[in-house]
């Protein structure tokens, strides 16, 4: 169920041209797209899950651990980039009014982009204890996902719109989360200070988790600027290798990248009273109620060309722990699950 949030950070794998910098010297990661633009990624995602499931029909063949694997190479085109407003910060700062410490930026802030993604290869399997009819089905879905597309718009402050294609994907909610986990990663740069970053600094930011039967969680993430670094090699993974590529001995032609680290939690906000109500609206609305508990952490280590600003490496692991309840109000009957989750994704940016 991390697939409800993975943390897949591809908005540091959308082109995000940045100034070279020194140490200590501000850097700014400004969208600088135009149409006909092209990346590929490979995307390799494994999640492990062991729990126990009560339901008012008991199975006691149910699957109690499950494996998935899922592994895709994923297109991204640019279509078309729209003019930016006359009111964005960058079309109407005076050019004697930078921040400090920013070298002039090259091109206006862009507006709305549209942007295919296609998923040229798209393969899962799965492995359990036990037939899980949800897991089975959920690898055939991504199976047949191998040359189909979908279009939406990235908005300058990082929301997705727009979205249409694999509705029947996204009819399924685990799916549906796990494409809108990569898509989410677009909009991530939004996160990073307006003034820009610099070696040793750091910075939050939290919004809510959606699409689980809990409400008032949120993802609270920190994030650091480690260092400059020469860039690994992006060559393509396999299942075998890290995601760490081996040292290398820089010289004057080695590309630079930039190291974040962004550690994340899940966290309640709210109220204090224990038995407040933490059903959803979605849930409300179909007569359920939910309760317990869905903690979590993890981080991710990402590699970002200065030259570039492409995500050229990323390594992200997350664990969670899930305790919670789904009843009716109708009927009185009642599921639950406890459990813990543990996920590691691999993002490369393919030559």
């Amino acid at each position: 169920m991390l697939r409800f949030r993975v943390a897949i950070q591809i908005a540091a794998l959308v082109a995000l041209p940045v100034l070279a910098a020194a140490d200590h010297q501000r850097v700014h990661l400004l969208p600088q797209f135009k149409p006909g633009d092209s990346l590929r990624y490979q995307i390799e995602s494994q999640m492990t899950s062991a729990g126990t499931t009560t339901t008012p029909i008991v199975n006691p063949e149910g699957a109690t651990q499950v494996k998935q694997s899922v592994s895709i190479i994923l297109r991204l085109d640019v279509l078309e980039v729209q003019p930016a407003a006359s009111g964005s910060a960058n079309a109407t700062r005076p050019k004697d009014a930078r921040p400090a410490n920013r070298a002039p930026a090259t091109s206006a802030e862009p507006g709305p982009m549209r942007i295919r993604a296609t998923y040229e290869k798209s393969s899962a399997t799965s492995e359990s204890d036990a037939y899980d009819p949800t897991s089975a089905s959920l690898a055939g879905q991504y199976n047949r996902l191998e040359g189909r597309s979908m279009e939406f718009t990235l908005e300058p402050d990082g929301k997705i719109v727009d979205i249409k294609g694999l509705e029947d994907m996204l009819s399924n909610p685990s799916a549906a989360q796990t494409v809108r986990a990569w898509m989410a990663g677009l909009s991530s740069s939004a996160g990073f200070p307006q003034q820009g970053i610099e070696i040793g600094q750091k910075w939050s930011r939290e919004e809510p988790l959606s699409g689980i039967p809990l409400d008032r969680l949120f993802w609270h993430t920190e994030a650091s600027y480690l260092r400059n670094d020469v860039c690994p090699e992006n060559i393509p993974l396999s299942r075998s290798e890290t995601a760490a590529a081996a040292p290398k001995t820089p010289n004057a032609n080695s590309p630079i990248c930039a190291t974040i680290l962004t550690q994340f939690t899940i966290i309640r906000r709210g109220s204090h009273n224990p038995h407040a109500d933490d059903t959803p609206d979605d849930y409300r609305h179909n007569s359920l109620r939910t309760s317990g508990t869905w903690t979590g952490s993890g981080e991710s280590l990402d590699s970002i060309s200065l030259a570039t600003g492409r995500m050229i490496r990323s390594t992200q692991f997350s664990s969670q722990d899930l305790d919670f309840a789904i009843s009716s109000t109708n009927t009185g009957s009642r599921f639950t699950y406890k459990g813990k989750i543990e996920t590691r994704t691999e993002i490369i940016l393919l030559p």
